[in-house]
């Protein structure tokens, strides 16, 4: 599959791969301040902090709040702070998901797990700290709009517990060795990978000037179609890709028995699925025009990723 477009736009912008580097780099710059030293006390809690959060990892969410925030024109100290938290709780997520109780694998973004490196417990508590953290992180900005502020603290809180990423995984537990439907599968995922993905999306817009309630319906269908589309993507690499390219262990949800979008609909159907969500994304954002740009070229970066 072919990369986005790069060629800058005659306005000037960057091209799609100057500005994801860009922002990865402003993003890890951010986390590295935020993190707490690594020679701070507990210094090894602190180092495994560091260890599961920086240098790593594709940065997608942080990604989608910075060009999300480009339909409001939203300022990127604001956007950092944002994009920041998300992270922090994806990579705390990543943590808890691959201890021997959960998913119990050895090996996340080319290097050992986070437990495989310290220990368990280590483990237990980075996930609880990163956590903790990315909410001490969105709650000690300026947003300048203190209702809007708690409102993007209920947006993460709801995304990360028993109604998203918490009540998916559990889901996904459950469901080992167990046959799925499409409506089933795409509740999960929906939880488990989407309600992330989709508060990424929000909380870089609410970074910026408001939208209307229209554009903000509109956004919100983007968001859920990007965060299946995602996870679909994420099934086909699992059985078509390599460890050594995906950094985690290949074909490791077909070992365990987990019910996948290849399993329900085989490879082919999986790959056209696949292909309506993206079109079905980028028709979403029609009314933002130009603004939406970033917008659009990730949806075809989460399409056509190798990793």
């Amino acid at each position: 599959m072919n990369t986005p477009a790069s060629a800058p736009s005659a306005a000037g912008q960057l091209a799609f791969e100057e500005w994801m580097l860009g922002v990865q780099s402003q993003v890890e710059a951010a986390l590295a301040r935020s993190l707490p030293p690594a020679e701070a006390i507990p210094a090894r809690l602190h180092q495994a902090m560091r260890y599961a959060s920086l240098n790593g990892g594709k940065r997608v969410r942080p990604l989608l709040v910075f060009a999300a925030g480009e339909l409001g024109a939203a300022p990127p100290e604001r956007l950092q702070v944002a994009a920041s938290a998300v992270e922090l709780i994806h990579s705390y997520s990543l943590v808890h998901d691959d201890l021997p109780a959960m998913d119990d694998d050895t090996l996340r973004r080319g290097r050992p797990t986070c437990h495989v490196e310290f220990d368990e417990a280590t483990a237990l508590l980075v996930g609880d700290s990163l956590q903790s953290l990315a909410f001490e992180l969105l709650a000690g900005q300026d947003f300048a709009d203190r209702g809007r502020q708690v409102e993007m603290l209920r947006l993460l809180a709801r995304a990360s517990g028993s109604c998203g990423m918490a009540g998916g995984q559990a889901i996904d537990l459950e469901a080992v060795g167990k046959s799925l439907n499409q409506p089933e599968l795409e509740l999960m995922h929906a939880l488990k990978t989407g309600a992330l993905i989709r508060a990424a999306v929000l909380l870089g817009a609410l970074c910026g000037n408001a939208l209307s309630d229209a554009d903000s319906a509109a956004l919100d269908r983007f968001a859920k179609r990007a965060g299946l589309l995602f996870q679909v993507v994420d099934d086909i690499l699992d059985c078509t890709a390599s460890t050594a390219t995906l950094g985690k262990t290949a074909g490791k949800d077909a070992a365990a028995e987990k019910p996948t979008y290849v399993s329900l609909m085989g490879l082919e159907r999986a790959r056209d699925f696949a292909g309506d969500l993206r079109r079905q994304a980028r028709e979403a954002l029609s009314p933002f025009g130009e603004r939406s740009r970033r917008l659009l070229e990730l949806t075809d970066f989460i399409t056509q990723r190798k990793f």
